[in-house]
């Protein structure tokens, strides 16, 4: 219940807080932000799903060879 309610206070912070006539107004700021950090985060991204690639193609491998492995003993 805890982590709801602070969840929603969050999102209303976010969400006054890019609001243009809003006191804080950062909205500018944030886009500035995620112009920088999309990019980097997008390298992240690709990096996690080539590494995730990689891994399946190991489990496969080894799948395989635990099915040849088992037709082979019976």
């Amino acid at each position: 219940m805890v982590a709801l309610i602070l969840g929603i206070i969050f999102i209303a912070f976010t969400v006054f807080s890019v609001l243009p006539a809003a006191p804080l107004a950062w909205g500018a700021n944030v886009i500035e932000f995620l112009k920088g950090f999309l990019p980097v985060l997008s390298g992240f991204v690709g990096l996690i799903a080539i590494l995730i690639g990689l891994a399946d193609i190991k489990d496969k491998k080894e799948a395989k060879r635990e099915e040849l492995e088992a037709a082979k003993n019976n």
